[in-house]
């Protein structure tokens, strides 16, 4: 009991519950966090699938049970719920109704679970109760209903910043991992998963935020002309269908840029029934993670029937290659004769090539106050900086004239006149534009007679076009 989960994340435990509520049909998954007296005491896990009979919820809470799984399952090892649960929480409970049948519900307490092997029985009415509950899912007559209490996961205070910190770190991880791993049933609307936080202390539960697909594969443009290839091998009965991929060089995309960085998030990206099973991190002994493979990404999707070519572990983050997987993959070749070598080498030489265009661009001085982080990392990205020199910075003042901007080399700040922007906005887009435009008017150790001609034709079209975005009958 005891060694059941320990493997687990909170991030890999909670999917695991949502693996359990696509399986039942689900279409809205809930995770809501309860506080009382300030301390976070109870997660929940709700979804409006097709629910539990009295003899189906007692094989689910089975330690070392037996079940049939369906074509479509994502389960597969008999032990998700537990493990996932008891990873995480002393106590979980299972409240659920299928359709016209009755409530049902189960709990297991790890430390009677322990020493007497035993799972409590639930009253029909407390099941039908918390069933009952406004949680704003779209639920009918059926439902589950899973309740973690004294999570070792949780902060052991009741200090609110502590807390809120605790709970805005956990959503971002959480959803970056869900986003993922789910990407493809939230894309197309089959689940949607979502998070709230409520007090017990107050009858509303708080904002509720949504998962987003995070589709690792989800470029606007490959970055090479002829991909995604698809590369195929048949060998010995055995087949394998690889999509390989190649980004374009130093994306600034969320998708590209997952949790842990870009390097290490190339390789093998195995999906099995259309779950994200493990997010590259590797090439299953094909070849080392370098960083000058960080553009190549391979989609496989695999399903149980390939016996001796995959093993994924049982929370379900990982997959183990077989001996044969190797062999098909050397043996593994595009239409056009591309083979999985050639795909890696294509892969290596664009971001060689990136990296050579980058250091021959200009260097340009750096981003100071004023910028957002996405600029900052698309111009780290594509721009080197001349070192020692200080940043520019984009800040908005009152100005006594109609101008749009002022440069003042002595602050190394470029100004813009506070009466345009509210009409304006102050949009990451404008202040890009204007870095890339006027950059080179902070170098040097004076303006010369070109620099201020330059800075005279900017203003006086930026200003034209932005007093008549602000003027009535404007065409802006």
């Amino acid at each position: 009991m005891e060694s059941l989960g320990r493997n687990h994340s909170l991030e890999t435990a909670l999917a695991d519950l949502v693996d359990n509520s696509i399986d039942a049909g689900a279409t809205y998954v809930l995770i809501r966090l309860v506080r009382q007296d300030g301390y976070l005491r109870t997660l929940y896990v709700v979804d409006n699938g097709k629910g539990m009979t009295p003899e189906t919820v007692d094989a689910a809470m089975t330690v070392g049970g037996h079940r049939e799984y369906g074509d479509s399952d994502l389960g597969r090892f008999g032990l998700g719920l537990k493990a996932a649960s008891f990873s995480q929480a002393d106590d979980f409970t299972v409240l659920s109704r299928a359709a016209g049948r009755p409530a049902v519900g189960r709990r297991w307490r790890l430390r009677s679970g322990r020493s007497g092997f035993q799972c409590d029985i639930v009253s029909e009415d407390f099941a039908s109760g918390e069933l009952r509950r406004d949680w704003n899912v779209p639920m009918g007559d059926s439902g589950t209903v899973v309740r973690w209490d004294h999570l070792t996961c949780f902060p052991a205070t009741n200090d609110s910043t502590r807390v809120e910190t605790f709970v805005a770190r956990m959503t971002t991880d959480l959803f970056n991992h869900l986003g993922l791993v789910f990407h493809r049933f939230l894309s197309d609307g089959r689940i949607q998963i979502a998070l709230d936080v409520t007090d017990v202390e107050h009858p509303l539960p708080g904002a509720r935020f949504t998962a987003t697909p995070k589709n690792p594969f989800a470029y606007s443009r490959p970055g090479l002309s002829g991909y995604p290839k698809e590369l195929r091998a048949s060998l010995a009965g055995r087949e394998l269908r690889l999509v390989c991929h190649v980004w374009p060089p130093r994306s600034t995309s969320p998708e590209f840029r997952l949790p842990g960085g870009a390097a290490s998030r190339q390789g093998l990206y195995f999906y099995r029934r259309d779950r994200l099973l493990q997010a590259g991190g590797g090439w299953g002994g094909l070849q080392g993670v370098e960083d000058r493979l960080q553009l190549a990404r391979v989609e496989v999707d695999i399903d149980d029937d390939i016996a001796g070519l995959f093993r994924m572990n049982p929370e379900k983050s990982k997959v183990v290659v077989g001996p044969e997987f190797g062999a098909l993959v050397d043996y593994a070749a595009a239409e056009d004769g591309t083979t999985f070598a050639a795909y890696l080498k294509a892969a290596e030489e664009r971001f060689k090539e990136s990296r050579q265009r980058k250091r021959q661009r200009k260097k340009m001085l750096p981003l100071g106050d004023g910028f957002s982080d996405a600029i900052r990392d698309a111009v780290a990205a594509e721009i080197p900086t001349l070192p020692g020199r200080p940043p520019i910075h984009i800040r908005w003042r009152v100005m006594d004239g109609d101008e749009f901007f002022d440069i003042d080399r002595h602050q190394q700040t470029l100004w813009l006149n506070e009466r345009y922007r509210r009409a304006q906005g102050d949009t990451p887009l404008l202040k890009a534009l204007l870095y890339l435009l006027m950059e080179d008017a902070f170098q040097g150790e004076h303006l010369g007679p070109r620099d201020r001609d330059n800075i005279d034709l900017w203003q006086a079209i930026l200003t034209a076009a932005v007093t008549d975005e602000t003027l009535p009958g404007g065409t802006a």
